[in-house]
């Protein structure tokens, strides 16, 4: 297959695990963002990536947003919400985390693979993300990609769509976000 055939299917998988996303749980996520006093944000490895990349957009549209681990993020407190990305729903640290807010009293959003994991049973918005396991298992969404990819991908464009949405109900626009880029680089 040469580059531009996989990009192609890669594109294909991306559309068909986009096309299952409940867009009921995303606009509960947007509006969950809206509400909140602080937004705090997580994830492990490249879903830690994409994580950062979604609280930057926020930090675009005029949000304070935090990602948890950074030495500038501030307390979780009641009223604010934690929104995880975990393929999995497992993984230890992000397990942890999401026990620690939701006795906090936060609201809690998880985007992940497995609606029955950990992490979204604990959740008060969970938004499943019908990619392949990293680990390879079967499922009803094969993928040609590594271990995690289609799921970090859809993460990725889920986040965005999320701000424009969030932009729409706002009234902003990509002129308006200019004047928050940051201007030191």
């Amino acid at each position: 297959m040469q580059t531009v055939e996989y990009t192609q299917e890669i594109i294909k998988e991306l559309q068909r695990t986009v096309d299952l996303i409940n867009d009921v749980e995303v606009e509960r996520l947007v509006d969950g963002i809206l509400e909140a006093k602080k937004v705090f944000v997580a994830g492990a490895g490249r879903s830690g990536f994409m994580a950062k990349s979604f609280a930057m957009r926020m930090m675009h549209v005029g949000l304070d947003p935090y990602v948890v681990g950074e030495t500038v993020t501030p307390n979780l407190e009641e009223g604010d919400i934690f929104i995880v990305g975990s393929g999995s729903g497992e993984t230890k640290s992000l397990v942890s985390m999401t026990e620690k807010a939701k006795k906090i009293g936060a609201t809690v959003a998880a985007v992940t693979i497995s609606p029955n994991s950990t992490i979204a049973t604990l959740a008060d918005i969970t938004i499943q993300v019908p990619a392949q396991m990293k680990s390879g298992e079967s499922s009803e969404n094969e993928t040609i990609q590594p271990m995690g990819s289609l799921f970090e991908q859809s993460l990725l464009l889920l986040y965005d769509a999320v701000i424009l949405r969030f932009m729409e109900k706002k009234g902003l626009d990509s002129q308006t976000m200019y004047g928050r880029h940051a201007n030191l680089e």
